[in-house]
């Protein structure tokens, strides 16, 4: 096991150095220089070549890579050109906002579309099949960002049961946190149930079609047993695989969301510094992102054989 995690880990470094080389080349590519925004308009050619000097920003793209990956070896991300702020402690302040609420919405909308797509794929065909087929196909088909501005409307501005704007940490104030965050985790929990719902559904239909199923309904025993002692760990593997895409993703885009529920998330960070061309906070964000993807990504495949004995083998 120690040799298959130091194998993931040896792969994964070439995968965050390419992603650090595109990101810090397609950023400098961009229109718009961060000085002279941080300045105005009317700066004085003098002063924005100062902040350039200041900045770094006066050397070549080879000599600023080397000195930002330099210093990413170090666990030095930088310091944001808007604020001074260091930014991986800023990172890590944003991140703990978005984590709470991607992890609940993940957690919630496995409990909920697993289940019921082992049933539908139990009663294929059925009618009860056919709604949780035709719910779920709705649900993945909503933009997030539009059920978010519904969910609003109703329950914020008409029915005024939670606050429309605002955020309120757990450590500070468990209870109004709880109110503020319901809306962005509902607002995931209903889109992402309907992706994990219908490959639950297609996983279990698959399994139901194996030999040792059959015998094992031959045996005599009940269809509940069969379903959760026999196909739900087998069907439950590669539903674990879009579980962990749909965490990573989640966890570094969830910006739409963010900003529809003014939340300060790493998502929200990501778009005011791209506003502000905020080259050492962006770069910090994506090569962060890139991180939890691995992260994730390895987590999931040492749990797959605990639900799939074959891969073990």
């Amino acid at each position: 096991m120690l040799r298959f995690v130091l194998q993931r880990v040896l792969l994964a470094l070439p995968t965050l150095l390419l992603v650090s080389v595109t990101v810090f080349v397609l950023l400098r590519l961009v229109p718009g220089d961060p000085a002279a925004l941080m300045l105005g308009d009317l700066a004085d050619p003098q002063a924005v070549a100062a902040l350039h000097a200041d900045l770094g920003l006066d050397r070549t793209i080879g000599e600023q890579l080397l000195i930002w990956l330099g210093h990413v070896v170090r666990g030095d991300l930088g310091h944001s050109i808007t604020n001074g702020l260091p930014v991986l402690p800023l990172i890590l302040d944003r991140f703990s906002v978005s984590a709470t609420i991607v992890v609940a919405a993940v957690v919630l909308a496995t409990v909920i579309g697993v289940p019921a797509g082992l049933v539908a794929a139990w009663r294929q065909n059925g009618p009860l099949d056919l709604a949780t087929v035709g719910t779920a196909t709705l649900l993945l088909s909503i933009p997030s960002f539009w059920l978010g501005l519904l969910l609003l409307l109703l329950f914020g501005l008409e029915l005024k049961w939670v606050p429309v704007v605002g955020y309120v940490p757990f450590a500070q104030d468990f209870w109004a946190a709880l109110l503020y965050v319901i809306l962005p985790v509902a607002t995931l929990v209903l889109v992402e149930m309907g992706v994990l719902t219908r490959m639950a559904r297609s996983s279990t239909l698959e399994v139901l079609r194996l030999d040792y199923i059959t015998h094992a309904r031959a045996k005599g025993l009940s269809e509940g047993r069969v379903l959760l002692r026999h196909a739900l760990p087998t069907a439950f593997a590669p539903t674990l695989t879009l579980i962990g895409l749909i965490l990573g993703n989640l966890l570094g885009g969830i910006a739409v969301v963010e900003t529809v529920f003014t939340l300060p998330g790493l998502g929200r960070l990501m778009v005011d510094a791209i506003y502000a061309r905020d080259y050492p906070v962006i770069q910090g964000c994506l090569l962060f992102t890139a991180l939890v993807y691995v992260v994730v990504n390895l987590l999931v495949d040492l749990c797959y054989p605990l639900f799939d004995p074959r891969v073990a083998a």
